[in-house]
Parts: C-alpha cells; sequence; structure tokens
C-alpha cells in the first residue's frame, strides 16, 4: 500500500516537474502541456474538468498554474499530493531563475539572446491559440454557450475587463440558462 502511494506521489513530483521545466510564458502557456500530460497521456483527469480547474485558478489569487497543480494533486493524493505536485513544478523554475538571474543581466543586450526571447514569444503564442480552440470547442456547445464565450471575450480582449467578474458572470448566466430551460 505505501509503495502504490509513494508510486502516485512520485508520479505527481516528475509529471509536474517536466511541466515547470517546459512551461515558458506563464498560466495559458501551461495549458497544452498540462492537458498532454494529465488528460491524455496519465488520464488523471477529463478536459472539462481541466477547463474547470484552470477556471478556478484563475479566480483564486496567486499562479494559476501553481493553482491548477495544487488542485490535481489534491485529487490524486490528498494534501500531501498537492504538496508533492506543487513542489515538483516550481522546483525547475526555482533552479533556472537561479541560473538566469546570474546571466540575463550580463547578455539581455546581445541580439541572438533578443532573437531567442522573440521567437520564444512567437511559439508561446501559437501554443495559446491552439489550446484556445481546442477547449472553445469543448466549452461551446450551444448557442447560449458560444454567445457567453464570444461576449466574454470581447469584453476581456477589447475592453480589458477583469476576467474574474466575467468568469463569475458567466457562472452566473449558465445556471440561470440551465435551470430555466430544464422547467
Amino acid at each position: 500500500m505505501k509503495s502504490k502511494r509513494f508510486k502516485i506521489l512520485l508520479e505527481l513530483f516528475t509529471t509536474f516537474m517536466r511541466i515547470g521545466a517546459f512551461t515558458f510564458g506563464g498560466g495559458l502557456a501551461m495549458l497544452p502541456i498540462l492537458r498532454r500530460e494529465v488528460v491524455e497521456n496519465k488520464k488523471w483527469t477529463n478536459d472539462e474538468d481541466l477547463i474547470d480547474y484552470y477556471s478556478i485558478g484563475q479566480m483564486t489569487p496567486g499562479i494559476i498554474a501553481l493553482n491548477v497543480s495544487t488542485i490535481i494533486g489534491n485529487k490524486k493524493a490528498g494534501k500531501i499530493g498537492a504538496i508533492v505536485a506543487v513542489t515538483g513544478f516550481l522546483l525547475p523554475a526555482f533552479l533556472i531563475i537561479i541560473v538566469l538571474s546570474s546571466l540575463i543581466f550580463k547578455y539581455s543586450e546581445e541580439e541572438i539572446v533578443k532573437h531567442a526571447f522573440s521567437g520564444i514569444r512567437i511559439a508561446v503564442s501559437a501554443l495559446i491559440a491552439h489550446t484556445v480552440i481546442k477547449l472553445a470547442r469543448i466549452g461551446v456547445v450551444d448557442k447560449i454557450t458560444g454567445l457567453i464565450f464570444f461576449l466574454s471575450f470581447v469584453m476581456i480582449a477589447f475592453f480589458k475587463f477583469s476576467p474574474i467578474p466575467i468568469v463569475f458572470l458567466s457562472a452566473f448566466t449558465g445556471i440561470i440558462y440551465r435551470m430555466r430551460n430544464k422547467k
């Protein structure tokens, strides 16, 4: 029994360490890698639940990726699982920051470094766009969810509304719509 628990904790640690090591660009950039690892490879959750976890991570204080790691770790192995997943996720960033911080100021004006960061930003943008399209296909299931998606996007992208009230308003709209149509 203890070896099974240790195996799960080790899997949580190594999986989230991989995610943490290869995630550049913040919470949204993490989503494609997170989805591949925890939905497709490990089958610890499904797309719908991952969207829910991501929404909760977006609404709660702190780093989205860290919040999602905590939720999945807790789901798999309780509080210890949450701690192990978060530790695995943070360790690569911690080590990379230590190394990079000593180098970045020294070489930040080098043309090759500027070009590398430019390329990374484009690749991360493509990853985010791909994931948004995939998740929209899952979330937009009828006209009302399509309208919620469209209005949320417009309010956030063009009018700079905070995502937090948009998420709450969308949840409220979804609840009211579903309750009204069940009668």
